[in-house]
């Protein structure tokens, strides 16, 4: 059973964490021959203050 971890800043809609976790688990299917059905997409949504970027969090980013 394919498991990926994808960590990704909050704040993005339901729409497009559906159509990630669509296209991700369709990426493993046709890479490794997967069955759809075996194939778990878990996202993790951390806080911007969470997420450092040369040294910085992205929040002071601006992202």
């Amino acid at each position: 059973m394919p498991i990926a971890q994808i960590y990704i800043i909050e704040g993005r809609d339901t729409e497009k964490k559906e159509r990630l976790i669509a296209e991700v688990s369709e990426a493993i299917h046709r890479a490794i021959d997967a069955p759809m059905e075996s194939i778990r997409v878990l996202i993790i949504e951390m806080p911007k203050e969470h997420f450092g970027i040369a040294g910085q969090s992205a929040k002071k980013w601006g992202r």
